[in-house]
């Protein structure tokens, strides 16, 4: 993506999904706050149930990436012996 329109129209579920299939570790304040950012709001602003939906969204996802095997570099790094074999 090379702009916020292009990160909007994709939305965050698919945009978070995209950055765990590049190999970046799922962290669920990252998650948020993109949810967050893309709503103008601050990142804190998300709070109870509102947050108890994202993290159920958040799980989903990142349940869903990991059916998908390991990232592309995650494979690289495992051929070369840098990542333990799964």
């Amino acid at each position: 993506m090379e702009s916020a329109e292009q990160l909007r129209a994709l939305g965050p579920d698919a945009a978070y999904a995209k950055l765990l299939a590049a190999g970046t570790k799922p962290h669920f304040i990252g998650y948020y706050a993109l949810v967050m950012g893309l709503q103008g709001r601050p990142w804190t602003d998300c709070q109870g149930a509102e947050k108890a939906a994202l993290r159920k969204r958040f799980d989903a996802i990142k349940a869903e990436s990991t059916k998908k095997g390991r990232s592309e570099i995650e494979a690289a790094l495992n051929f070369l012996g840098v990542v333990p074999k799964a």
